[in-house]
């Protein structure tokens, strides 16, 4: 996996070819840029690395202060590069101190003096420093001052929409289209959650579930339905159908995640594992009785074996 480290633990090596962003989702746009810090790095022996921030920036500088819900913790981040080949994922801490940083600061005391560069990739609309002042100019000015030589990557879209951490949150949170989100991200959407004790009411009624609670607090969780979905449990892939909503049958309040996972009767609580989502089947619906319910569950798992086919 690539190697986490935290800027205070970082040892400088002038022979570093970075990017730098939040990269929230690591989606396909984000994975042009890596690919290109892998492919520079390696021509020139060098160390490939990946600037990130954590808290997400929204949540310091939005005027609204709502925060942000993360398509990725930074663990996640981290296996993701990992795939791609980059040998360091850095971690900036975000706060409004360092918001207040401006663009020229930003990259000769931060990037230059603590982390060490030959050559700075960035993309065609990145902006940075305090106000998102500089740009793809300041970067090119400062290289030429610094000694660091700097590689534009060009604009990447899917038809006529543009690749963004924002599309695919709405995709996932107000859509529930996880097909279009996989899409954009090159992968399909995956959350980790820790296994907790429900009411045992799909037990009773033949379906049992697993009830997860978000491994992140600010981890995004997909619209409310009936999902068709991937489960890992202990290194081992399964199939099962999720269900996030309130229950509305059994006169639910509050939110919750359960997921049937089909051939599977092993005890899980307390252990993390993951759902990764493949296809919204239906809305959540109230239904007039148990038997009703229970109807329309079987005819969800046939759907689901389905589209998991």
């Amino acid at each position: 996996m690539a190697e986490l480290i935290h800027l205070d633990d970082i040892t400088r090596d002038p022979n570093t070819v970075l990017t730098v962003g939040t990269f929230d989702g690591v989606h396909e746009g984000h994975k042009a840029l890596m690919h290109k810090v892998v492919e520079v790095a390696k021509k020139k022996g060098a160390r490939s690395l990946v600037v990130t921030f954590d808290p997400h920036p929204r949540t310091i500088i939005s005027k609204k202060n709502d925060g942000i819900k993360l398509l990725t913790t930074l663990q996640e981040r981290a296996e993701i590069l990992s795939e791609i080949g980059v040998d360091v994922l850095l971690v900036i801490p975000f706060n409004r101190d360092f918001s207040l940083l401006s663009s020229q600061e930003f990259v000769r005391d931060v990037i230059c003096s603590k982390i060490g560069l030959c050559d700075f990739i960035i993309g065609y609309d990145h902006h940075f420093g305090k106000d998102r002042s500089g740009t793809i100019d300041t970067l090119k000015q400062l290289g030429q001052v610094l000694n660091f030589d700097v590689h534009v990557v060009s604009k990447k879209e899917m038809g006529e929409l543009t690749i963004s951490s924002t599309n695919i949150r709405k995709e996932i949170m107000e859509e529930g289209d996880m097909e279009m989100a996989a899409d954009m991200l090159g992968r399909p959407y995956f959350l980790n959650g820790v296994v907790i004790h429900g009411d045992e009411r799909g037990r009773k009624i033949g379906f049992p579930t697993a009830n997860l609670q978000p491994e992140h607090p600010d981890k995004a969780v997909p619209k409310n339905g009936i999902y068709a979905v991937k489960v890992r449990v202990d290194g081992n892939w399964y199939k099962g159908m999720m269900n996030i909503g309130v229950r509305p049958t059994f006169d639910g309040v509050s939110k919750s995640l359960e997921v049937n996972i089909f051939g599977f009767d092993q005890m899980i609580y307390g252990k993390t594992i993951q759902i990764q989502f493949v296809k919204r089947i239906r809305d959540e619906q109230k239904f007039t009785s148990t038997d009703e319910l229970v109807d329309q569950l079987k005819s969800d798992k046939e759907n689901t074996i389905q589209v998991l086919k």
